[in-house]
């Protein structure tokens, strides 16, 4: 009879005696706020990605929309999904011996958390990419970075990220609840198992990684902007390159600041077995953290464009009083221009012009 329980019964066996709890209110409070909030956010992100991708079909700009797009609907299907699930526990009353008694339920739920959790990494990372090689390599990456090759690679991070969750199923190791009986993830309580700390290493592993790539990449874009902006006062005027240097920097800053406890949590979860009451509560705090990343993704990658900053800077030099930088000078897309110019440094044609000037100077 003991032999035939369930995995996720067994598991709950466990959590009956665990001190860490949460506030019931508090907590269906924060899984409204933040499933409402993410999928109004991601909503009007995609109702701006459409209608950028009706004004603007251009192969410098098909890729981003493309990957923008795959984020977006990925961060509003993990908001959906996630998000109604928690509420139903919170709403159970977290009874989990109730409503989950063949482990479905929580095996779904922790396949549906790793997925949406690696995915939108995974693209955030493509994406860096893809933008240090349209600033860097302009030339290769209008030849080469077309539409069928960005769809291929969001397949692949798509199936990649499937995998990845779908690996303790596969194994036949079940999805655990979690000490405060409101989620499911890998075996947290009690890891002993290589294989269990095999699955938290991995995780954890996979998304520093992607975040690493993520500001490494965004690190050299932000670097050869700001050396083209110097380039093009010299050859076109003045390039002011605020858009890109700041959605950058908010990139790096939203990824690493709300992903990083999560994930080294979980590595040292993985790496130290001892758990601890504090150590549950970081895991929630940290949990939520990551989860305003997914809300905080459209405004940082779509939302945050030209024309709020310019209302930005109206305001700004009204209450300063300073007039920092002229609104003439903003072109009709400052990317644009700096793959423009950065196109023009490595054609072999300017290059010869360059060489040709000295020897039509010394001619005359």
């Amino acid at each position: 009879m003991n032999s035939s329980k369930s995995p996720g019964l067994a598991g709950f066996e466990i959590l009956k005696n665990t001190t860490c709890h949460t506030e019931k209110k508090i907590s269906v409070f924060f899984s409204i706020i933040f499933m409402t909030v993410g999928i109004l956010s991601n909503s009007l992100a995609i109702v701006i990605l459409l209608k950028a991708y009706q004004r603007f079909r251009q192969k410098s700009k098909a890729s981003f929309l493309l990957l923008a797009s795959g984020l977006v609907v990925t961060d509003l299907f993990g908001h959906l999904i996630n998000g109604a699930i928690a509420v139903f526990v919170y709403a159970s009353d977290k009874d989990w011996i109730r409503f989950n008694q063949s482990n479905i339920l929580c095996s779904v739920f922790g396949i549906c958390m790793v997925f949406f959790g690696l995915c939108p990494l995974f693209l955030g990372s493509v994406m860096a990419v893809e933008r240090c090689i349209g600033v860097t390599k302009p030339i290769f990456h209008s030849t080469k970075m077309t539409s069928k090759h960005v769809k291929m690679m969001l397949t692949m991070v798509c199936l990649f990220a499937v995998l990845i969750a779908l690996l303790p199923v596969l194994r036949f190791r079940a999805y655990q609840i979690q000490a405060s009986r409101t989620w499911c993830f890998y075996k947290t309580e009690h890891v002993e198992d290589w294989e269990d700390r095999f699955y938290l290493l991995l995780f954890s592993c996979l998304g520093l990684l992607a975040l690493a790539i993520s500001f490494l990449c965004n690190a050299v874009t932000g670097i050869t902007l700001l050396r083209v902006k110097f380039k093009s006062q010299q050859r076109q005027g003045r390039s002011h390159h605020f858009e890109m240097i700041i959605q950058l920097l908010a990139i790096m800053c939203v990824s690493c600041i709300c992903w990083s406890p999560f994930l080294l949590t979980m590595a040292r979860i993985g790496i130290n077995e001892s758990r601890s009451k504090e150590t549950c509560e970081t895991i929630l705090f940290a949990l939520r953290m990551a989860t305003w990343n997914q809300i905080l993704d459209p405004w940082v990658y779509i939302l945050l464009r030209k024309a709020v900053l310019k209302n930005l800077y109206k305001i700004t030099r009204g209450c300063c009083g300073m007039h920092i930088v002229n609104l003439h000078m903003w072109e009709l897309s400052s990317i644009k221009n700096s793959l423009k110019v950065a196109a023009i440094s490595e054609s072999p044609v300017s290059s010869k012009q360059i060489n040709l000037q000295p020897l039509s100077s010394t001619g005359q």
